[in-house]
């Protein structure tokens, strides 16, 4: 029985171990999402402290600012900040279409491609590149360019 117990928890320990240890070597600010169906965003690091905010959107975009050992200090779109447990969070690239009106989704990563798609303000894809202020965004089945200036979840000028 102790032996099991112990296998289960190295086993839990190595599945979490990766994505603490890959955002632990990283610089703050860095992008990241939400990986959870659900996830709680509390007023410190730990789960004393009280929520704030409960996400029910997996993919949306967060800005880490702040790094300890299991918890993340994020910034949402909205611009509200609170910590989250890093195993809440995935390093997949993510954006929101920002503004007012629908955003043009494009065949080539510049204002003259042919607009494929129109992206909904409050949309959410995952983004596959970005070089030169243009993004590679997927939605869903549909994937084409959108002006950086449209999105939140990159840093302008942003290249990878």
């Amino acid at each position: 029985m102790r032996r099991a117990l112990a296998l289960g928890m190295v086993l839990v320990l190595t599945a979490l171990a990766p994505a603490a240890m890959a955002q632990k070597e990283r610089k703050t600010p860095y992008w990241a999402s939400i990986a959870a169906g659900e996830a709680l965003m509390r007023t410190g690091p730990g789960k004393n402290y009280p929520a704030t905010w409960l996400y029910r959107r997996a993919d949306l975009p967060v800005k880490i600012i702040q790094v300890q050992p299991s918890w993340r200090k994020v910034q949402d779109p909205d611009g509200e900040t609170g910590w989250m447990l890093v195993n809440l969070l995935s390093d997949t690239r993510t954006a929101i279409v920002t503004g007012d009106e629908p955003r043009p989704m494009r065949e080539t990563g510049d204002a003259a491609g042919k607009v494929r798609y129109l992206a909904q303000p409050g949309v959410v894809g995952r983004l596959n590149s970005c070089a030169n202020n243009w993004c590679e965004l997927e939605v869903g089945e549909r994937r084409g360019f959108i002006s950086a200036d449209h999105i939140w979840g990159v840093d302008r000028d942003e290249s990878f």
